[in-house]
């Protein structure tokens, strides 16, 4: 739809202040781990490709894009070569970027240099996924650097896509970065490079550490209620943060996304599937009976838990093994941050007293540190349960070693809660395991089993999430478990 260029100019102008020598205002001098990985791939990149930024709702990736654009200003990119526009505002969506293109050269002529051009929300520009393969083929000296909220964004472009774009996925906050954004005064954690080294360590090392991280505990409580969305990382009222939660993150998703970008009209159906996962967070999936106490057909059901899946709302971990044994597995789902369930629920702070609930919150922030340390490493995740008796949360599987979870958020344990765990390492090749525990005073190696002949080392949740956010954010070892 043609748009007057005047009105396009208008818009433009907004959002890039540096046209006017302008400072970009509120922007947050913090930055998270992935501002690293999207600055290299911006300003040296490895490939010619544009870079995709992929997450939820408000975890940050216009925040990023900014401080990605302030840094080029401050290496002396003239300002005139850099454009951000989000595909959200409405006349930019019914313009296309080939108008947008236009009103900016008209508002800012070129000048020698290459050109960088940030894109929020590609999602709603028209064909997405052939223009940024246009740009990319035949506009070599622009840098594209685009943001989506909806997986669907990448799977849609996969054929056009393919060595078109460099995919950055961002989580929420992870447990290190809410307590460097909180500025959280507490005793430093030595820096570790991988979860190796724990292997290597002393009694006393344990000992003197598990001090240490006494006064993170009721930080890491606090942190499974308030979540990682860095909008809410810094609001204290626990009410207001779910509140904020329901409001700004799920119920734009479920309501607004889901109809504006896949078409689905049947949003309360939709809903109702998502407070079923809530309810059931972290549980393996029994579609039938989803679908008889819903009251929805299985393909609906189904199809829903894959939009889910694709706005970043839920994460999906299939059965371990091979072939016939995940086709005809059922999924282990889980709420992407451990906050959204209770919010959803209104469950306040009430579940940092109920054992089951908070071991649940626990286990979904153990998978999604471990997802957003890893997911780049084509390290595939998966939950073993032979039956009703034995179970292993979750495997890592990366260079043909196979590296069993286990989550028990509880106090005193030992071997005979690890019955799984045991089993499984019993019969499967594994190199080392890990047990992921409540109390401080279980740190350090599973005292020896006569059936476990691994070393398997129990560390508290607190620690991992710390480290694991951590390690990210320094840039560990690739393959560090």
């Amino acid at each position: 739809m043609k748009i007057e260029q005047s009105e396009l100019i208008n818009v433009l102008t907004q959002f890039n202040p540096w046209w006017k020598e302008e400072s970009i205002p509120d922007l947050p001098t913090w930055k998270r781990a992935a501002h690293r990985e999207l600055y290299q791939w911006t300003v040296n990149p490895p490939a010619a490709r544009a870079v995709m930024l992929s997450g939820a709702r408000q975890v940050g990736k216009t925040t990023l894009l900014m401080q990605v654009i302030d840094d080029l200003l401050k290496e002396g990119v003239p300002s005139s070569n850099i454009l951000y526009a989000t595909f959200d505002h409405p006349l930019l969506k019914l313009a296309g970027p080939d108008e947008m293109l236009q009103a900016w050269r008209t508002r800012e002529p070129k000048v020698d240099g290459k050109e960088y051009l940030f894109l929020d929300e590609a999602q709603f520009i028209r064909d997405w996924g052939t223009w940024i393969k246009h740009q990319v083929d035949f506009h070599k000296p622009r840098q594209i650097v685009f943001t989506g909220s909806a997986l669907p964004l990448v799977k849609a472009g996969q054929e056009s896509g393919v060595g078109r774009w460099h995919t950055i996925r961002v989580t929420t906050l992870s447990f290190y970065e809410y307590v460097q954004l909180k500025q959280l005064s507490l005793p430093q954690i030595p820096e570790i490079h991988s979860l190796k080294e724990l292997y290597q360590w002393h009694p006393h090392q344990f000992m003197d550490i598990s001090d240490k991280a006494t006064h993170y505990i009721p930080h890491f409580h606090h942190y499974l209620l308030q979540g990682g969305f860095p909008q809410t990382a810094v609001v204290n009222s626990i009410t207001q943060v779910q509140k904020l939660i329901r409001e700004d993150i799920v119920d734009k998703v479920l309501k607004r996304d889901m109809t504006a970008l896949f078409g689905v009209r049947r949003v309360l159906d939709l809903e109702h599937v998502f407070l079923y996962l809530c309810l059931h967070d972290g549980a393996i999936l029994d579609i039938l009976t989803l679908c008889k106490n819903l009251e929805v057909t299985r393909p609906t059901a189904q199809g829903f838990i894959d939009l889910l899946e694709s706005t970043h709302l839920i994460y999906r971990l299939q059965p371990f093994g091979y072939g016939k044994e995940v086709l005809r597995g059922r999924s282990k789902l889980y709420i992407s941050d451990q906050s959204i369930a209770p919010a959803v629920l209104l469950k306040g702070s009430s579940v940092l007293e109920n054992p089951a609930l908070l071991g649940t919150l626990v286990e979904s922030s153990v998978l999604k540190h471990l997802y957003a340390r890893y997911y780049s490493q084509n390290i595939k995740f998966s939950y073993w349960r032979p039956d009703d008796k034995l179970e292993v949360d979750l495997i890592a599987e990366v260079n043909n070693q196979i590296i069993p979870f286990e989550v028990k958020y509880q106090s005193d344990v030992d071997a005979s809660k690890l019955k799984g765990l045991i089993q499984f390492c019993a019969e499967k090749t594994v190199s080392q395991g890990y047990v992921v525990t409540k109390l401080l005073s279980d740190f350090g190696p599973l005292p020896q089993h006569p059936r476990l002949l691994v070393p398997v080392l129990r560390i508290p949740a607190t620690l991992l999430c710390y480290w694991m956010g951590q390690i990210e954010a320094l840039g560990g070892e690739p393959f560090d478990l």
